[in-house]
């Protein structure tokens, strides 16, 4: 199967009121988990490759062909997907080198220079052809739309996505990164007011940290894209410890890194029924 169209993927689950699964890349493994969960939930997925991912693997370019190629393997649609690029020029590389869709990320800027560069970024990137995410907090906020106590204004994210002209807006809604339990609050009816708002489809980021039932609530109102890293990542360094607590002599890191990656795989799946509302 070719890679697939992530725009194409995230309008057909907003048109059915569904949520779809954007999860991050770390590794090799984690993109074979991915497309595995894909083929097991029978469901598309979106794989999302960091800024921070492409600096641990010392480029973007490494990890996106790996990724790329896997997804190109899959017999389910998949798409590749930037994240969080707060560099343009990644932005630039990133579509250079395939990726359907983008985000970049000025949430961290005052409000008028976050419209002003993202207005840049989504004019190269759809002259490529390619779909891009915005992502927008607070008027001024300094700690980008994830930090504690920001939520978007739906008046502002109007605002913004007629002056940047992004495909799909990152909202804060009470959602926080790299949260290790699923205890944050979503602002449900506030999701609903953005949704109501907006034309383009709503992104959560910071989704790890968001209980199962609380996130089915959020698709319900609105929420789209559902982006998870820190949760999934917590499946493959268990698995892995387990396995290497079983046997002290196990040195080939093939025989560890299977079990955190069949994990992975499980879980994934699992959350792409719940976040398609298949099972809640």
């Amino acid at each position: 199967m070719t890679l697939a169209s992530a725009a194409d993927l995230i309008r057909a689950a907003a048109d059915s009121g569904r949520g779809i699964g954007a999860f991050n890349v770390i590794h090799l493994e984690t993109a074979e988990a991915l497309v595995a969960a894909s083929a097991q939930a029978q469901l598309p997925v979106i794989l999302q490759i960091s800024q921070n991912c492409a600096k641990y693997h010392g480029g973007l370019e490494p990890i996106a062909l790996a990724t790329l190629a896997v997804a190109r393997r899959a017999e389910t649609p998949v798409a590749v997907h930037l994240d969080h690029a707060e560099n343009p020029e990644l932005v630039d590389e990133a579509i250079a080198l395939g990726f359907g869709s983008v985000m970049f990320d000025g949430g961290a800027l005052p409000y008028d220079e976050n419209v002003a560069l993202t207005r840049e970024v989504a004019a190269r990137a759809h002259a490529a052809g390619v779909y891009i995410e915005g992502e927008l907090g607070e008027v001024g906020g300094k700690d980008g739309a994830h930090a504690p106590g920001v939520r978007t204004d739906p008046d502002e994210a109007r605002a913004f996505v007629a002056e940047t002209g992004v495909d799909a807006l990152a909202v804060a809604v009470g959602s926080s990164h790299a949260m290790l339990d699923r205890s944050a609050s979503l602002d449900i009816e506030l999701i609903g007011r953005l949704h109501a708002a907006l034309d383009v489809p709503l992104v959560l980021h910071g989704s790890s940290g968001v209980a199962d039932a609380v996130i089915a609530d959020a698709v319900r109102a609105g929420m789209t894209k559902i982006n998870v890293s820190t949760h999934l990542n917590g499946f493959f360094t268990r698995a892995v410890r387990d396995t290497l607590a079983q046997d002290e002599r196990l040195v080939d890191s093939r025989k560890y890194v299977a079990p955190g990656r069949a994990a992975v795989a499980d879980e994934a799946a699992r959350m792409l029924r719940l976040f398609a509302l298949e099972s809640a």
